[in-house]
């Protein structure tokens, strides 16, 4: 497994670090708790190997991460009981990613918990800048040779 120096996310994919709250761990990814949760039951899956973003990913790792993801998912279900689940994955320092690996947040949910609203409440997009983000991206799709 390819692993970074100075990554905190590395070190506990190494078994470096002696304080990670490991949950989960298989050939691709590891689980873990943070150590500032946003609530409890908060968990972290990272790939075993270091990839900083999303743009990096390779498609066996992305089937390994969505894998794991659902494990984890059904596990707090189980174990937490919270009335919700946030799954968020966030790519470059503009989206909030404060580790350069990437990695995956399983945040249990509850109606009155102190996380808060993740989206705004309303945008005031035009039509047009709609129309124009729309057509951009569903070329950048079709050249892709992706679109089934």
């Amino acid at each position: 497994m390819a692993s970074h120096s100075g990554c905190p996310f590395c070190e506990i994919v190494g078994r470096e670090d002696p304080d990670a709250r490991e949950v989960y761990r298989d050939h691709r990814v590891v689980a873990f708790f943070p150590t500032e949760p946003a609530t409890l039951g908060h968990t972290l899956l990272v790939p075993r190997d270091h990839i900083e973003n999303i743009w990096m990913l390779d498609s066996p790792t992305a089937a390994g991460l969505a894998s794991a993801t659902l494990v984890l998912a059904s596990a707090i279900r189980q174990a937490i009981k919270p009335d919700g689940l946030n799954i968020i994955q966030s790519n470059g320092e503009a989206a909030t990613q404060t580790v350069p690996h990437l990695h995956i947040h399983l945040v249990p949910r509850w109606r009155e918990d102190r996380f808060g609203r993740i989206w705004p409440p309303e945008t005031n997009y035009s039509e047009f800048e709609k129309d124009e983000a729309w057509e951009r991206l569903r070329s950048a799709v079709q050249n892709s040779g992706q679109n089934g």
